[in-house]
């Protein structure tokens, strides 16, 4: 029987082995995109400190109060804001408005790209009749102007509820998505990591969600943000227009009143009443654009140095 003789000298010079290199969790990974420049930072800070007042804002606030005689005050310590037409008080209403705001945009922008990056992913992989229904489904919903049908849904199911708001919103914003996701999966479905997949027996809903979606995630996740953006627009659009009943508070009923009840364009005295929403609706907008870069780097691989 042969034996196997050891040297060693030789043994004893070989490095030791390092153990393999951990990836990097989630949440390292936030932290190491969002503080990569101080803007996103900022525009993180911006995003949090909105939602955190569309959770607490109508735990605090819980009953709005008028006063007579506060009606236009100048911002105080008392009112940071000032006051409205009726003396209550601007940052209230803000506050109190943010939930709706946020809420909708929300249900809109994961309902759109859901819907968009689902119908998108399967025209573009399956490709032959499939491709051709959903494409078809895709321009017409592309060829429907969407605010005008806003405007007439609106009237008819009178949207006061910010979940049916955001889902009328994502229902009729998602096919723009769609159509650029199908570009990507009909170059993606040619790469060899999907063919070798195919060709090992693995399943379209495995090649879909854990082959193809990665690879669009940076994409499908700013163009949630981007959603977002476009439903708050939207929604405090449709109530700045008094399409919607003002019996929620929300920015765009603040507008809407700000304009058409207490005359804010000729005069002075509701200035702050009307700047109020105006900004809030800026900031929110300027946060998350701040925060897109970072996004992509999170979703992105490639990105993170």
């Amino acid at each position: 029987m042969s034996t196997t003789v050891v040297n060693p000298q030789t043994s004893a010079s070989l490095p030791p082995s390092k153990p393999a290199a951990r990836a990097p969790g989630l949440w390292s990974v936030v932290r190491q995109a969002l503080t990569r420049s101080p803007g996103r930072i900022v525009g993180a800070v911006i995003i949090v400190g909105f939602v955190v007042m569309a959770i607490a804002g109508p735990m605090i606030f819980t009953h709005l109060q008028t006063n007579a005689n506060d009606i236009y005050a100048r911002p105080s310590w008392t009112h940071p804001l000032g006051t409205d037409f009726e003396g209550t008080d601007v940052l209230a209403l803000l506050v109190v408005g943010a939930r709706y705001v946020l809420l909708s945009a929300a249900v809109a922008g994961v309902i759109a790209v859901g819907l968009g990056a689902a119908v998108g992913l399967t025209a573009g992989y399956l490709r032959g009749a499939t491709d051709s229904v959903l494409s078809r489904i895709t321009d017409f919903v592309l060829t429907v102007p969407t605010f005008p049908l806003l405007i007439v849904l609106a009237a008819i199911l009178r949207m006061t509820s910010p979940w049916l708001m955001g889902a009328i919103l994502g229902i009729s914003g998602w096919a723009g998505l769609a159509r650029a996701v199908r570009s990507q999966a009909l170059s993606l479905r040619e790469r060899p990591f999907v063919e070798a997949g195919r060709g090992l027996g693995l399943s379209t809903s495995h090649i879909l969600g854990r082959e193809l979606l990665p690879n669009i995630a940076p994409y499908v996740a700013m163009n949630t943000l981007v959603a977002i953006i476009g439903a708050i627009y939207a929604e405090t659009g449709l109530f700045f227009l008094g399409v919607l009943p003002a019996t929620v508070s929300n920015w765009g009923v603040m507008l809407n009143q700000a304009v058409f009840s207490a005359g804010a364009i000729g005069s002075s005295q509701a200035l702050f009443y009307l700047l109020a929403p105006l900004v809030a609706i800026l900031l929110l907008t300027l946060g998350i654009v701040l925060v897109l870069d970072a996004v992509d780097e999170i979703f992105n691989p490639r990105l993170r140095g």
